[in-house]
């Protein structure tokens, strides 16, 4: 009953946003609560929910503070620069805006997180896809699909679980998929590329004034941005965000208490007086409060489908329909199975309770644990495209874009990815294809 009632629980979810019948937040909310009252778990419910919000709230502190940070910088203008190389690097050409963000996420997701990788590649081509009228999903799929490519690094968070849960090394996972993930890369540009061709057809060649930068995020006209430009400040700005970024990748200080401080020192050298700080902020609470506002309501939804048992109910009865034909293609079928298992769940419900279960079995026909780690990681791709991912709701806040829109146009082109890590996978050896006892 738990395991129907978890997948009923997350169609439902998926379709009422992708038809837009309710909005992200309020789907979060009020579908897992009726699902958990039919199943009838309605002594603890409330600690269930309180639990998953309890989890998130580091979360939710985080990309509060990251968003203010990132938007001090946008309106003080640090990336203005960057925008104006790239408007004369892709002369107006939507094909080459979209392979050169391909290109720049996937060097930029080499840090292996993928809010601060959201963070910058939004604040850098946001205002570039703007100014030559792209469609933004493009943007939000393109660099979606490339963190999850790049999270399979042993620093990112899948490779790592896979070899804490399998006790094997993250190397030894991640040196044979590199082939994999190579091709996975190509996969992302030829979908840059034909996403880009689209635009192309659409709005031509757009010729434009590379002497501005000329918009910041939607927040206020160009006329209104100039007026908070600190042009004088790019220099401590730059050091203060590189600065930032290196703390980040070295691990030194939580990055919730990193962002803050960071926030804070930005906000003081940019705009000292106190009404320019009030105003600065305001402008931004709408984007901090559509992004946190979801992030605990999916708080809700995590806890109700880990405290009712649900999650564990779905691993372990998609196991239960695997045939024993099967056990020779258990590598294969790892992979696969991984596209859906962690959309629906967490990376830490697959990786610490389906995975070790498989490794034991696949141990019985001669695969061994590592190549089925290997296995594991080929849905990243998709993965991220979860609403269980917290970092999701940071990526389509900041674009400002529906994420049912964002889910409906990315998730084939990631598909696409992943396979181009499975085909990779089979080709150069990380795992078999078919392994006999």
């Amino acid at each position: 009953m738990l395991t129907v009632l978890g997948f009923s629980m997350v169609i439902c979810f998926m379709y009422l946003i992708m038809t837009k019948r309710l909005s992200a937040l309020v789907a979060l909310i009020v579908v897992p609560i009726i699902f958990a009252l039919i199943g009838g778990f309605y002594a603890g419910l409330g600690k269930m929910m309180l639990d998953g919000i309890k989890t998130l709230a580091p979360t939710g502190v985080m990309l509060t503070f990251s968003i203010l940070y990132f938007g001090i910088m946008i309106d003080a203008g640090l990336f203005d620069g960057l925008v104006r190389t790239i408007l004369k690097l892709v002369k107006g050409d939507p094909l080459k805006v979209l392979v050169g963000t391909a290109v720049l996420t996937l060097l930029v997701s080499l840090d292996g997180d993928s809010s601060t990788t959201y963070m910058i590649a939004v604040a850098a081509f946001l205002p570039l896809y703007q100014k030559l009228g792209m469609n933004v999903l493009g943007l939000t799929c393109v660099v979606n699909i490339a963190s999850g490519i790049m999270n399979i690094t042993p620093w990112g968070g899948p490779t790592a679980r896979a070899a804490a849960a399998l006790h094997v090394d993250a190397m030894d996972i991640f040196l044979p998929m590199v082939p994999g993930m190579l091709i996975g890369c190509a996969c992302l540009i030829f979908t840059a590329v034909v996403l880009g061709k689209r635009e192309r057809n659409r709005l031509g060649i757009v010729t434009l004034d590379t002497s501005s930068a000329g918009i910041a995020l939607g927040n206020g006209s160009a006329e209104e941005c100039d007026q908070h430009r600190r042009p004088r400040m790019f220099w401590p700005n730059l050091i203060l965000t590189l600065v930032l970024v290196g703390l980040l990748m070295a691990g030194v200080m939580p990055i919730q208490v990193l962002f803050m401080v960071s926030f804070a020192i930005a906000l003081m050298i940019n705009y000292p007086r106190i009404e320019e700080q009030k105003e600065r902020i305001a402008s931004h609470a709408g984007n901090v409060l559509a992004v946190t506002s979801v992030i605990f309501a999916a708080g809700i939804f995590t806890g109700i489908l880990s405290g009712t048992g649900m999650v564990d109910a779905m691993a372990k009865g998609l196991l239960a329909v695997i045939p024993h034909s099967f056990g020779p293609f258990l590598a294969v079928f790892t992979a696969l199975v991984s596209l859906p298992f962690t959309f629906f769940m967490s990376n830490d419900a697959f990786y610490f309770g389906i995975l070790p279960v498989i490794a034991q079995t696949a141990a019985n026909y001669g695969i061994s644990s590592v190549e089925i780690a290997r296995a594991s990681v080929v849905g990243q791709p998709v993965h991220l495209l979860s609403p269980l991912v917290p970092s999701l709701y940071l990526l389509v806040g900041l674009a400002k874009v529906d994420l049912g829109d964002h889910q409906r146009f990315a998730l084939k082109w990631a598909i696409f990815a992943s396979f181009g890590l499975l085909a990779g996978g089979l080709l150069f050896g990380a795992f078999p294809f078919y392994h006999g006892t």
